[in-house]
């Protein structure tokens, strides 16, 4: 082979490897950031993973919001009417989160299956439900009061 020839030959592989740990490496960080949705039933039945970051929704029953001491930490149960989880958030939460309300929680289950929210995410106006939560309330049974599970 010429030499001209070898030089373009190597210059292409070393473009196609390139290319291929650039799409290796935005695939793994695309996995590594991605964000299931669960119901408060899949978290109760056990579908949902115990040391990955995931999203739970559903609604917030009245009367169990409760703040355990003077600090940011507040604690308060989801439902989907049919299972509740017991959600713990230390922070501020959002202006427009009320109970009877629906929400959106971003966060991972501790080893006695209460999640732990690391953000709060609260509908924006009255009409407006996270669609995931919308879908997974689909069924109603009950009024959110709370049931027991």
């Amino acid at each position: 082979m010429k030499p001209a020839r070898k030089q373009r030959l190597m210059l292409i592989g070393l473009m196609v490897i390139g290319a291929g740990l650039a799409t290796g490496f935005a695939l793994k960080s695309f996995n590594e950031n991605l964000m299931y949705f669960f119901s408060t039933t899949d978290v109760v039945e056990g579908k949902a993973p115990k040391d990955t970051l995931f999203r739970l929704g559903g609604m917030v029953i009245k009367g169990s919001v409760e703040r355990p001491n003077d600090g940011l930490m507040v604690r308060f149960k989801l439902t989907d009417f049919s299972k509740d989880v017991t959600v713990e958030y230390t922070g501020i939460l959002p202006d427009l989160f009320r109970e009877g309300q629906g929400i959106v929680a971003h966060g991972k289950l501790n080893a006695q299956g209460v999640f732990i929210a690391e953000e709060v995410l609260a509908k924006h106006d009255e009409n407006y439900m996270p669609p995931e939560v919308k879908d997974s309330l689909k069924n109603k049974s009950a009024p959110v009061t709370g049931q027991k599970s």
